[in-house]
């Protein structure tokens, strides 16, 4: 740094020493750039006659990165999928134990639906409402449980004495 320092006041104070004695420098003037005199000129080239060879290697090395490429995704598909599935089959679980809450849920709010629906006390007040008295014994019909031909029932006819 010193010496860069020292050749830039050496060059300041040949600067204000001119041929006629000291002169008066701009500021704010700036130095020239390297290579500020040198011009460069572009020529325009026609390459539309020229043909393209092919090359007979190209044709290999395509199909090589083409494979290679393959293999890279079968590679990257194989280490995705079964993490994807993992956290899909979590998903599905997760959703099948909320659903399994709600049913639970629903069951239990159903017993105790049925539960106040079928209470005595309940039944009692609906059957005095209607009017409703307890039969009697001519009013009752028994019902045979099992017959040759599977669980049907059926009336019973009541056999009468001395009669068919």
């Amino acid at each position: 740094m010193a010496t860069l320092a020292a050749i830039w006041k050496r060059s300041n104070a040949m600067a204000a020493v001119g041929s006629r004695g000291i002169q008066e420098i701009d500021p704010y003037a700036l130095r020239g750039l390297p290579n500020d005199k040198l011009y460069f000129y572009s020529k325009k080239v026609d390459n539309s006659r020229m043909v393209r060879q092919a090359d007979p290697g190209a044709n290999d090395e395509c199909w090589s990165a083409v494979g290679a490429g393959a293999l890279l995704l079968m590679l990257g598909v194989s280490i995705v999928a079964p993490h994807v599935a993992l956290v899909r089959a979590g998903y599905r679980l997760e959703a099948a134990k909320a659903e399994r809450q709600v049913l639970l849920d629903q069951s239990r709010e159903l017993e105790v639906r049925e539960a106040g629906l079928l209470s005595p006390a309940r039944l009692n007040d609906i059957a005095q409402k209607r009017n409703l008295t307890s039969p009697v014994s001519s009013q009752i019909v028994h019902l045979l449980g099992q017959n040759g031909q599977g669980n049907l029932a059926r009336i019973q006819t009541p056999t009468v004495p001395g009669g068919r």
